[in-house]
């Protein structure tokens, strides 16, 4: 089959197609001895001599416009090259790049060219915005300190992130900074602690722990006679019932921390104390506003709530309170021994002495017109074995005298301020009469040798101090230093430290207010300071600064020096001195 060649456009005129056949046509000579296949023109069949062939030809190769069809051949990629580009100005990181869609086909051999002239110059993400704004996605005109645009868009900024200097990994590590790599990540993850939730309900942290521990070892002990924990009334009793109420646990360790916080003065202390009484004091009201009313309209307690009254004002002693707080706890544990009793026997005897105790207590150092009628015959309403007593005192009968010495001050002072005369009158000097048969009559229930026993004795004395300064004028006598002396002694014969201090404060306040010589003020100042190192006991200090006052009036001779219960009442406290 011939085979046809086209070079470059026809001539316009001519429109022939010039065609070279490998076999000369029928009608033409085959004895010609050109070399070359003979040209012919399709178009008007004009044959051409050898000298115009050749000049064609010659005038084909010289054309520029003739370009010959090349054979693709296999691509090798080891021959493809990155085209160089040509020198032209960078690319700004800021604008956006323009990517050419390649077309189907065969991979191009060379990478296109990156578009210059057509395309819009990008730039770089700033790094260097505020927060919010690189939060919410947005351009940020960085103004300092805060960008306006947020402002404009009434948004709130969060300014802007520090500037950090780079720091190698060693400098990091030294500061404490250093950030592991990645492929730490599951070491670190097997290194992970997790926090244990509480166990008992109200002890939420290692210091509430470490309140509980100091209640069950220290607090408590200050409380009662009891050192020995497996006897002790409040870890034996009260905190089993802490352990199933929460707020009876709330209401120990605000009384631990309290306790806690006057031997070691700490603000963590103070605010763990505040925040477990404003928890106990919240759960009470609930459970009292829960409660019904039983037979007769009387309001019914539980154990748990009554054991919180109790710890409340246990709390007041340990506080130093002087607004007369304890008297609002006072008055309703009144209620309660007075209308209900527990079913449990080892807590309603808890209840019952502890309230009795603090109950005739506090009219040595208040004004309350109201006499304590509680006992007839220093009979109590209750039994409590006085060897197995937590207080001394209620079991063994010696504050029946305590309370009719209380009564007797009433009626003496009311005299006084009635100007009436005489002073002592028949049925106060019965009264008193009867008292001082009554102690001097009085057998302690315990053995002697042990410090329980030196303890009642101690009680007994401060019982005759107390008579003394009350009908006696307030002058330096034999009688009373001889007296004062004697307690004096049964102090020091206690030990220094342990449970048995828990119950001197009392005694050894009516005894300061009645020493005259100087020698004995500086004892009873040591008991004071010894009495604040052991117990920690807040109300300590304001039991001594009393003590110190009545010295002053004594030493001034002032007639007015017996009645210190108007002198805590000038100064606008009310506390308990126990």
């Amino acid at each position: 089959m011939p085979s046809i060649l086209s070079f470059g456009h026809p001539p316009p005129a001519a429109q022939a197609r010039l065609s070279i056949s490998s076999s000369p046509p029928p009608s033409m000579s085959s004895s010609s001895d050109s070399p070359m296949d003979t040209p012919t023109f399709d178009a008007n069949g004009t044959s051409l001599s050898d000298a115009g062939t050749e000049s064609r030809i010659d005038s084909r190769n010289a054309s520029d416009e003739i370009v010959p069809k090349i054979e693709e051949r296999e691509l090798m990629l080891a021959d493809v090259k990155e085209e160089p580009l040509a020198e032209e100005l960078p690319i700004s990181p800021t604008e956006p790049v323009v990517r050419i869609r390649r077309g189907r086909g065969r991979p191009r051999i060379y990478p296109p060219r990156s578009p210059t002239s057509s395309s819009k110059h990008t730039k770089a993400r700033s790094k260097t915005g505020c927060t919010t704004c690189r939060k919410r996605k947005k351009k940020c005109d960085e103004t300092r300190p805060f960008c306006l645009s947020c402002q404009k868009n009434n948004i709130h900024c969060e300014g802007y992130k520090p500037v950090e200097i780079w720091k190698s990994g060693k400098e990091r590590a030294a500061e404490g900074l250093f950030k592991p790599p990645t492929r730490w990540a599951r070491k670190m993850s097997v290194d992970t602690k997790f926090e244990l939730p509480p166990l008992m309900e109200g002890v939420e942290s290692d210091l509430d722990r470490t309140l509980l521990q100091h209640f069950v070892s220290r607090a408590s002990s200050v409380l009662t006679l009891h050192g020995d924990r497996s006897t002790n009334p409040f870890t034996r009793v009260l905190l089993p019932m802490a352990l199933q109420h929460e707020g009876l646990m709330h209401s120990v360790l605000c009384l631990s921390a309290s306790h806690l916080c006057s031997l070691s003065p700490s603000q963590e202390l103070q605010d763990r104390q505040t925040f477990h009484r404003g928890k106990a004091l919240h759960l009470l009201n609930q459970d009292l506003a829960r409660q019904k009313a039983g037979e007769g309209g009387t309001m019914i307690y539980e154990d748990a709530n009554v054991a919180q009254i109790l710890l409340h004002l246990l709390h007041a002693l340990c506080e130093g309170d002087t607004s007369g707080e304890y008297r609002l706890h006072m008055i309703a544990a009144k209620k309660i021994a007075m209308s209900q009793k527990s079913k449990n026997p080892e807590f309603q005897s808890l209840f019952d002495e502890f309230f009795y105790y603090h109950y005739i207590a506090s009219q040595v150092t208040s004004l309350v017109s109201a006499e304590v009628t509680m006992m007839d015959d220093f009979k109590l309403p209750f039994q409590v074995n006085p060897e197995t007593a937590a207080l001394i005192g209620v079991s063994d009968g010696l504050f029946g005298f305590l309370s009719k010495i209380s009564n007797l001050r009433r009626r003496l002072r009311t005299r006084i301020d009635n100007h009436d005369e005489p002073t002592m009158d028949y049925e106060a000097l019965l009264a008193a009469h009867a008292i001082d048969s009554g102690l001097r009559n009085w057998t302690c229930p315990i053995p002697p040798g042990s410090p329980r026993y030196t303890v009642s004795m101690l009680y007994r004395q401060a019982t005759w101090v107390y008579l003394y300064r009350t009908t006696k004028e307030s002058a330096p006598h034999p009688y009373i230093k001889s007296a004062v002396d004697d307690a004096i002694r049964y102090m020091n014969e206690l030990p220094a430290e342990g449970w048995i201090q828990s119950n001197v404060l009392l005694p050894l306040f009516l005894v300061g207010c009645a020493a005259f010589e100087q020698e004995q003020r500086i004892e009873i100042n040591r008991a004071f300071s010894g009495l604040m190192a052991v117990t920690g006991l807040g109300n300590i200090h304001h039991a001594r600064e009393v003590v110190e006052k009545v010295w002053e009036l004594m030493d001034a001779g002032d007639p007015e020096s017996w009645d210190w219960e108007k002198i805590i009442n000038n100064k606008g406290w009310d506390f308990l001195a126990t």
